[in-house]
């Protein structure tokens, strides 16, 4: 099946990243929510990073009209009913992306993909509350969609083999992502490499072995690395650290993938990085 429509679930910051990212590549996006206010922010997002494009002389005008016309907003499900793919970008709560794709089973045409962009979450348990698991996979792309190249693609043992790698070359060879195959496993391959170390890092600031500002000075520096750690984390938000945090230690159950304590007590609080304005910086 050749993939020219896909429905794209969710319009926060990671899903109005693939949106803008599909539009760009003359992919008609069908993008929902769940309400007109959800939508007219997720709107927002998509036009005012193309604006931005334009500003940087990343796209030129017409490109980026020619994008926005691509996006259909919508709150109603059903209106995925001509997507070859779907792919869902809900928060991190498994009852929603059950719900979401149960709904998905019964619109998606015969054949069509249903990819989760989940980072912490068991794929083959959200597979197993369709019809039809073997069409199933993850499309795990990376923040910012728009700047990072990499996509996971993720098989279950459910995952039928031509899916996966219909999904992988959708990514490669229209989206122009660099894929990497992995099996069903907490963090995949980024995240469970990542996590555990920007762990450490927290529980490094935590027992105040070094400030936040030294920490992430000597691994910008001292390792090469563009973003310190501590830095890291509130781009990419305290509450989905911590969630995939728990994820691989419930997997793995080694002591060293707990989550630290204060990543705990900071989302607890509400800091939870760029998003509300502080996290271990205030923005």
């Amino acid at each position: 099946m050749a993939i020219d429509t896909i429905g794209l679930v969710g319009t926060g910051a990671m899903g109005s990243g693939i949106i803008e990212v599909a539009s760009k590549a003359e992919v008609a996006v069908v993008a929902y929510d769940i309400n007109a206010a959800a939508i007219e922010a997720g709107k927002a997002r998509v036009e005012g990073s193309l604006d931005k494009a334009v500003a940087r002389g990343k796209l030129d005008e017409t490109g980026r009209d020619q994008a926005a016309t691509k996006i259909t907003w919508t709150t109603d499900l059903a209106d995925m009913r001509g997507c070859q793919l779907a792919i869902e970008a809900a928060p991190e709560i498994l009852d929603l992306k059950l719900d979401i794709f149960k709904q998905l089973d019964g619109i998606l045409p015969e054949g069509a993909i249903m990819a989760t962009n989940t980072s912490s979450i068991p794929i083959i348990d959200i597979a197993m509350g369709t019809n039809r698991p073997e069409q199933v996979c993850g499309m795990h792309f990376f923040n910012p969609a728009t700047v990072m190249r990499l996509v996971e693609v993720i098989s279950t043992q459910r995952t039928d083999a031509a899916v996966a790698q219909a999904a992988a070359g959708f990514a490669s060879d229209v989206l122009g992502k660099r894929v990497v195959h992995c099996k069903d496993r907490a963090g995949f391959v980024v995240n469970a490499l990542l996590v555990p170390f920007l762990c450490q890092a927290i529980a490094m600031f935590e027992t105040g072995h070094a400030s936040a500002e030294d920490i992430d000075e000597a691994m910008k520096l001292g390792a090469g690395h563009p973003m310190g750690p501590l830095a890291l984390c509130d781009m990419i938000g305290l509450d989905v650290m911590l969630w995939t945090a728990e994820s691989l230690y419930d997997e793995y159950n080694e002591r060293f993938l707990a989550p630290p304590p204060l990543l705990r007590r900071m989302v607890s609080a509400g800091h939870l990085g760029r998003k509300t304005g502080k996290g271990f910086y205030d923005y």
